[in-house]
């Protein structure tokens, strides 16, 4: 494969984290970096915008290098590839998720369990990420994307789905269970749609008249800023509110499982033993995912077909779309396309 690398990329980059509006991501200029034997290097066509990103934007998960770029729902052509990779050809269109790569070898990797590795590297945090015109990956953690899906569509597979997937089965719903979303943005809305399809009643809980609307016609029994209406088999929690677990585990059914999706939560009020753990209540947390968990979502996702709400920006909107996430002004999720 004969490389073509173009000398310069441009590219959103955290310099300060902070408050957006202290303005914490800034335009820069890099060289486009050369890819290794194992990289494909890809032009960005769209990626998706997550609550993720808006965590390392303002500070709340600690910067792993400086400048670093945002972004980890990437879809990209590709224009060059290391020497190693096989069965890619330029022109070939390839999603890129969160996981950037793991060490292979530790006791987590060999068991299949290369989330919990500790070597792991993340996109978008410990190597730069798609808010930008390039991006170079390690071909052995990039995705084949369904056919049929546009990249806006694609994008947020690569992530809400995912972890979304991941999520579900950490919550061990049982066939025909009762499921409590809580929170419905990027990652709940196409969750809700796998659970439904799977034949689970779903109830979600959130404060957005908008997404209240969005998960009933996604299939969700319920939808509104209080209690689930009857005791529940298992919940998931997307808002990054410490407050809602004591709320979300009191709402369980005996030997229900609240698993917590994301990557920062802020502080859990103290828990009162018989009402939120006893009966066999459980609580667990969701850490990345596996490539395992990316490539049976995308091919469930393939047959399902759910519906991506999504909102359009330009590259350049970056900042825009992280102020319209962290507003709740983004119903669905926000995708940045190529300008």
């Amino acid at each position: 494969m004969v490389p073509s690398v173009p000398g310069v990329t441009s590219a959103w980059v955290v310099g300060s984290p902070g408050p957006l509006v202290t303005g914490p991501l800034r335009r820069a200029e890099r060289p486009t970096p050369e890819p290794g034997p194992d990289d494909v290097l890809l032009r960005v066509r769209a990626c998706g915008v997550c609550r993720t990103d808006l965590h390392l934007a303002e500070g709340d998960l600690p910067p792993r290098r400086p400048d670093c770029t945002p972004g980890h729902e990437v879809v990209g052509e590709v224009v060059a590839a290391g020497g190693a990779v096989r069965d890619v050809r330029i022109g070939d269109r390839m999603g890129v998720a969160w996981l950037a790569g793991t060490c292979g070898r530790c006791r987590y990797c060999r068991a299949g369990r290369e989330n919990l590795c500790p070597a792991s590297r993340y996109t978008g945090w410990d190597v730069h990420g798609g808010f930008a015109d390039h991006l170079l990956a390690d071909a052995r953690f990039a995705y084949r994307l369904p056919e049929g899906w546009g990249d806006e569509e694609a994008a947020p597979l690569l992530c809400a789905g995912i972890i979304g997937y991941r999520a579900l089965r950490r919550a061990d719903l049982p066939p025909g269970g009762r499921l409590g979303i809580y929170g419905f943005g990027a990652s709940a809305h196409l969750t809700a749609q796998l659970a439904v399809a799977r034949g689970a009643v779903v109830h979600v809980v959130t404060r957005s008249p908008e997404a209240q609307r969005l998960a009933r016609e996604l299939g969700a029994v319920s939808a509104g800023a209080g209690p689930p209406p009857e005791p529940l088999d298992s919940a998931i929690l997307f808002a990054p509110a410490g407050s809602l677990v004591p709320v979300a585990l009191a709402a369980l059914d005996r030997g229900g499982t609240l698993a917590v999706a994301g990557i920062h939560l802020s502080a859990v009020p103290p828990l009162d033993y018989d009402r939120h753990l006893f009966q066999e209540r459980t609580v667990c947390s969701v850490t990345a995912n596996t490539r395992e968990d990316g490539r049976a979502f995308l091919s469930e996702a393939a047959r399902l077909r759910p519906a991506v709400r999504v909102t359009r920006y330009a590259l350049g909107q970056a900042d825009r779309a992280l102020a319209d996430l962290a507003a709740g002004r983004i119903t669905g999720v926000g995708v940045l396309v190529a300008e």
